[in-house]
């Protein structure tokens, strides 16, 4: 039976894409590469990267939220859920190792930083972690987006 439930679809986008941002930002406390997603998407629409809070920082967070919250998860939704076997979580994983590719041998060489992140600072750490965001996105996403309706109790 196929799914097509744009509300949880989105929601699991949301959290999946706060979780992973937070994660983002608090990796290099622990020794990963700084990754500051919406610097390099706000980058693209300049020739300097911009700082944290600025406009242009703005609008590729938002252009990170939009794409992590609405974009993806409804490409998820409609197109590859019911095409994939398995639990809805290993579903995610799956379309989260689809946007990780992607990121690293489309948008990343497309950002400045090379393909698969090679003009990084530490290359090998970056796709690493940008590896286990991407999982972490895809399993929250299709755990949520797969989640049973909670039922709603009977009207008095």
């Amino acid at each position: 039976m196929e799914r097509r439930n744009v509300r949880q679809a989105i929601l699991g986008g949301f959290i999946a894409t706060l979780v992973m941002t937070m994660i983002m930002y608090v990796a290099p406390l622990m020794g990963m590469p700084k990754m500051d997603v919406a610097a390099m998407l706000g980058g693209m629409l300049g020739q300097t990267m911009p700082e944290p809070m600025s406009g242009r920082w703005l609008v590729g967070m938002i252009l990170h939220f939009v794409n992590g919250s609405v974009i993806f998860p409804l490409i998820f939704a409609f197109l590859l859920y019911a095409r994939v076997p398995g639990q809805a979580w290993g579903k995610g994983i799956i379309w989260g190792l689809i946007l990780w590719l992607l990121s690293q041998a489309v948008v990343m060489p497309m950002m400045g930083a090379g393909f698969f992140s090679s003009h990084a600072p530490q290359p090998m750490m970056t796709v690493v972690g940008s590896l286990l965001g991407h999982i972490i996105y895809g399993a929250l996403l299709g755990g949520i987006y797969g989640a049973e309706p909670v039922a709603k109790p009977p009207a008095a």
